[in-house]
């Protein structure tokens, strides 16, 4: 297949619901202002920006030992990523899917934890949500310089390799690929799941207010210290970054949005996301633009935004009112707003170019 060359060089290369994490601190300035300066409160804060799991990760913390704590919190996040990278040469990760058909692998708790996670959602939406996305992600290359459209032929090639249910996990930690040149990807879980080990550190270390973004993982401790509730906006999925549809009023939740302009590239006025439709092989689209998860633990989070994207509308509302302490935002193609129970009262659309469905 001749390589593609018009296809637009603004390929968006971290996670567009990072942006999640800019706002985020927007709101916190824009809708909550420092009031324990007002009242005379000093708690300690530290704040910290790195690069880890192939993401910008923004942490801010609270409390006597602030700068410490987040020191472990990076430190425990590289650990993770050696772990479950694809881009770490020698992951576990990267082990499992070089015995792929071959033999198995004896990976950390921690590896498995994640996959038998992976692999519960993926039986829960019955294959939207995969692990064994991997050959459809590098074929397409959404997020690098090598990004194109594939030939049909590669695309049911690249299909024949996933399936979640050729995974075979064992109680004593060890995980066979059963088909040869099968590949695993974790990055939609393992995000989640790095948001969550580092607010039970926090919470393990004293830390009563922190909040944790993750390439647009966002994982809240507590409330702010004032004892107000934080304010996130959520990202207009239509304009640029910085620009929110509406405002999320909540704490000690977790946020994850998934969108179609996260990492993509456009050919012939297309768009072509990062998230796809294992069963098509190609981007999802089931009329979602964008999803955002409001949940207990990250992990749910991460995984269910994916999910929810590939499954449209209708699916996804009725998977995500199944799930205890599961909720949802929805944006649809033609700017309809739809939100699930528990954050009804808690959600306020800003942008009148959106349509509120009750």
């Amino acid at each position: 297949m001749k390589k593609v060359s018009s296809l637009k060089k603004n390929i968006k290369k971290i996670k567009g619901s990072l942006i999640m994490g800019i706002i985020l601190a927007m709101s916190i300035t824009m809708f909550g202002c420092d009031i324990n300066k007002k009242i005379g409160k000093t708690e300690k804060e530290s704040n910290k920006q790195t690069y880890a799991m192939g993401t910008v990760v923004s942490l801010k913390v609270y409390g006597e030992k602030a700068e410490e704590n987040i020191e472990e919190a990076i430190k425990l996040l590289g650990n993770i990523e050696e772990k479950m990278s694809v881009n770490k040469e020698n992951s576990e990760v990267n082990r499992l899917n070089s015995s792929a058909g071959n033999k198995s692998e004896k990976v950390s708790k921690e590896t498995y934890y994640v996959i038998k996670k992976a692999i519960e959602y993926s039986k829960l939406s019955e294959g939207a949500f995969d692990i064994t996305v991997e050959p459809l992600v590098k074929l397409w290359g959404i997020g690098t310089d090598k990004a194109r459209i594939p030939s049909k032929e590669e695309i049911e090639k690249a299909k024949e390799l996933i399936n979640y249910k050729n995974i075979e996990i064992n109680e004593d930690g060890q995980i066979y690929l059963k088909k040869s040149g099968m590949k695993i990807d974790l990055g939609a879980i393992a995000k989640g799941y790095g948001a969550d080990e580092i607010k039970s550190m926090l919470i393990k270390n004293g830390v009563k207010s922190a909040f944790i973004n993750i390439g647009g993982n966002v994982n809240l401790l507590g409330s702010k210290t004032d004892g107000s509730p934080w304010k996130i906006g959520v990202q207009n999925p239509l304009k640029d970054k910085g620009e929110y549809l509406g405002i999320l009023t909540t704490e000690d939740k977790s946020i994850v949005t998934s969108g179609n302009y996260e990492r993509y590239f456009e050919k012939d006025g297309k768009r072509y996301h990062h998230i796809f439709d294992v069963k098509t092989g190609y981007p999802a689209d089931k009329g979602l633009i964008s999803t955002t998860i409001v949940s207990d633990k990250s992990i749910d989070g991460d995984a269910l935004s994916t999910t929810t994207y590939v499954l449209g509308l209708e699916k996804a509302i009725k998977l995500v009112e199944s799930q205890k302490g599961v909720d949802a935002i929805f944006v649809t193609k033609d700017k309809k707003i739809y939100v699930t129970s528990g954050v009804k009262d808690k959600f306020k659309l800003t942008d009148k170019e959106f349509q509120y469905v009750n």
